[in-house]
């Protein structure tokens, strides 16, 4: 693993965190503010560590699973009451505040998404793959 800032990653990151934040504010319920956007928001994320980590695509997507599996079985417990956070706006949006197994299965379809992407378009292009 190396650090390298990728500005095409990054840009990739700018564009989702755009998206995302335009669905936070003017969604406030349904299947692309509960759905797709905790589909997108693991591509966000892994789009981020590609912008300054040059590592295998798998590896970005393992981390980057486990990191929103972390932050999801988090909401079973009173984590945001522990920091005082509970009456954040911020904080319930980007924490969330209750366990959703179908929030799982979006984060592992996003992630399986774009690590796939990436995988195919590194073939397509002949490159190795970390």
């Amino acid at each position: 693993m190396k650090f390298k800032f990728h500005r095409i990653y990054f840009i990739y990151f700018l564009i989702l965190l755009a998206i995302e934040i335009l669905i936070a504010v003017f969604l406030k319920s349904g299947f692309i503010r509960h759905t797709f956007g905790d589909y997108l928001v693991v591509i966000l994320i892994f789009y981020f560590f590609k912008s300054f980590v040059k590592a295998n695509d798998i590896t970005i997507g393992i981390v980057t699973l486990l990191i929103a599996y972390v932050i999801e079985f988090l909401q079973l417990t009173s984590m945001l009451s522990y920091f005082g956070l509970e009456h954040s706006k911020w904080a319930n949006l980007i924490f969330g505040n209750y366990f959703s197994i179908q929030d799982l299965l979006a984060y592992t379809l996003g992630v399986l998404t774009v690590t796939s992407l990436e995988i195919k378009k590194r073939f397509l292009l002949k490159q190795p793959i970390n």
